[in-house]
């Protein structure tokens, strides 16, 4: 089943104060640390992999106290299974993503940068490795699975170089592209996240993500959407226009409200509907929800497709 994360104000979380991504994603990390233990994985099934210096975000649970003593400084232990562990992210940098309206206090592709960098963190923090695939947008660069205290700083620094942009309602060539360097690296037990609007996406998006769950990966999905787009608020003549794909509309917003939330909901439907069907999870947002909340129920669903 589809989950929806609270919609009420985050009045503790300042995206205005926290500038810079790495910031953000810190901050929104630390905010699901503070409330539920974080790991992506659950249950057993993993064997030690060994010793290292313990790294801030680690585990306290894996602490090893009689190497800590021996050593005179925190030792943590590593663990290791005969899966890939690597979470796999794929975020949509396409034009629509650049929305940001009134009611929102980040654009699209600034909330999900954020989240996708909150749940490498938590990731990172677990043991297990990170890679980075963009689609569309300007300065976008793929990163391979890594882990280790600078993979985060990769990543937050190649999400924050890109500048959202580009049509992909038609272009099959770019999401192809995307979709097939996640499935040649991707293997047994990993985990894939896309991070998008799923709107103005070409046709064959969700069919091409979703095959991806072949060979015992799981998948998640974040559909992310401003308020403005969610509630289509607005009062008197409208005039629609899509920031991907050549669509402009002029129509009364009290007409249309209820068939625009309909077809919205059917998109959210049909998306939720594929990735069950595969073992996966839909989750929705908008970018006025608590990120903290969001990622706890990302997690949510990363878990209970990683078992």
């Amino acid at each position: 089943m589809a989950s929806r994360s609270s919609s009420a104000p985050n009045p503790t979380f300042d995206w205005a104060g926290l500038a810079s991504l790495r910031l953000r994603a810190r901050a929104i990390a630390d905010g699901v640390y503070a409330g539920e233990h974080a790991s992506t994985r659950k249950g057993a099934g993993v064997e030690f992999g060994g010793h290292r210096p313990y790294a801030p975000g680690d585990d306290l649970r894996l602490l090893d106290r009689r190497a800590t003593l021996r050593h005179d400084r925190p030792i943590v232990r590593e663990l290791q299974t005969d899966t890939d562990r690597t979470l796999r992210l794929l975020v949509d940098a396409s034009a629509s993503m650049a929305y940001g309206g009134r009611r929102a206090p980040v654009t699209k592709f600034a909330y999900a940068a954020a989240l996708a960098g909150a749940l490498a963190r938590v990731a990172l923090a677990s043991g297990d490795p990170v890679s980075l695939e963009v689609l569309g947008g300007e300065g976008a660069r793929s990163l391979p699975a890594s882990a280790g205290r600078e993979a985060f700083e990769r990543l937050v620094a190649a999400l924050e170089s890109v500048r959202p942009g580009g049509d992909l309602s038609g272009d099959l060539a770019a999401l192809e592209r995307g979709v097939a360097a996640l499935g040649r690296s991707a293997r047994r037990g990993s985990v894939l996240v896309f991070l998008s609007d799923l709107v103005d996406t070409h046709p064959e998006t969700p069919a091409r993500f979703c095959a991806l769950a072949s060979g015992g990966k799981s998948l998640v999905g974040l559909r992310v959407l401003d308020p403005d787009e969610r509630l289509l608020p607005f009062e008197g003549p409208l005039r629609l226009q899509a920031l991907e794909g050549d669509y402009e509309v002029e129509t009364e917003a009290a007409a249309v409200r209820a068939a625009y939330r309909a077809a919205l909901e059917e998109t959210d439907a049909a998306w939720a509907k594929r990735l069950e069907g595969r073992g996966g999870a839909l989750v929705k947002a908008t970018t006025s929800d608590p990120p903290v909340g969001v990622v706890r129920e990302l997690l949510r669903a990363v878990r209970r497709g990683a078992r």
